[in-house]
């Protein structure tokens, strides 16, 4: 069976400025390079999941200046029937990236909350049940869009990152999967938990009727499903940049999962994944295809 997957996301124009260190406060610093990708964690994410071999729909918006973002996804065979233009700028990105490879970023929405709800009525009168909804939370409408999969009977992955008290009005009983860094599972319990274990126990306690996938930094990542915990540890290799390395690990972690149902090998493939997307420059760019991971 081929899984239809409809990234409800974001599209950013990165503007990516390599520094000694991240810009302090009142500090004036020059960056040593300057480089221009395109990205968003939806462009991002829709990505990953079609090189990754998933078959994908793409809905956002971009603004005037946004042709290199369509492109960019037509490039990957990724539908653009359902991303709205508008007048207005393209969501855009200002990152730091410093001399370890880590990053620092600034985002303006743009095109990105451009979206009505007659726009979200529109996209989802193409899907049905059984399709695959991934979403972020850098565009609105995101409580219509989880209330209108949820009535087609799709399943919902959501990475709620950039983290922000709105996620906290959507209708999170409807998740399937939550997609989180450690801090984003502490932030949406609004507790601060230390022990990874309990972590897991407490989101239970929050969504019973969900699963969890968190990313852990160099401790790796969990998954748990129902009474499934599963553990992975990374590929260790030399850090470039690591925007854009989480996008990759979702898109690869739900390709594999639909693909062969296992969670343990989802895991690894996405670790795998991420792992190749750190050691390159840039966001999208730096998502491998299915092939580099299978032959790494």
């Amino acid at each position: 069976m081929e899984h239809r997957v409809l990234s409800y996301g974001s599209l950013n124009i990165d503007r990516v400025y390599s520094v000694p260190h991240m810009v302090r406060p009142g500090e004036t610093m020059s960056s040593t390079a300057y480089n221009e990708y395109v990205g968003g964690k939806g462009l991002n994410q829709s990505i990953a999941l079609a090189r990754s071999g998933m078959k994908v729909y793409h809905a956002g918006a971009v603004g005037s200046d946004g042709e290199v973002l369509l492109e960019t996804l037509k490039e990957d065979q990724i539908n653009i029937e359902f991303v709205k233009r508008t007048q207005e700028k393209s969501g855009h990105a200002i990152i730091q990236v410093d001399d370890s490879g880590q990053n620092s970023i600034l985002l303006f929405s743009g095109a990105n909350f451009s979206i009505l709800e007659e726009d979200v009525e529109g996209v989802f009168d193409h899907f049905e049940s059984g399709d695959i909804l991934l979403i972020q939370n850098e565009i609105n409408c995101l409580k219509q869009i989880i209330d209108l999969a949820d009535k087609k009977g799709m399943r919902i992955f959501f990475n709620p990152s950039p983290f922000n008290e709105d996620i906290f009005n959507l209708p999170l009983e409807k998740i399937d999967w939550f997609l989180l860094n450690e801090i984003e599972a502490q932030q949406i319990t609004q507790m601060e938990v230390r022990d990874d274990d309990l972590l897991v126990s407490i989101l239970k306690e929050h969504f019973p009727q969900a699963n969890f996938v968190i990313t852990l930094g160099e401790q790796g990542s969990m998954c748990s499903m129902g009474d499934k915990l599963y553990r992975q540890s990374i590929y260790p290799t030399e850090v470039v940049d690591t925007t854009g390395a989480g996008d990759t690990f979702t898109g690869y972690f739900i390709s594999s999962l639909l693909e062969t149902g296992a969670l343990d090998k989802a895991l690894d493939v996405a670790s795998k994944a991420s792992s190749i997307s750190v050691s390159r420059k840039g966001a999208s760019s730096s998502i491998p295809y299915k092939e580099e991971v299978k032959n790494d």
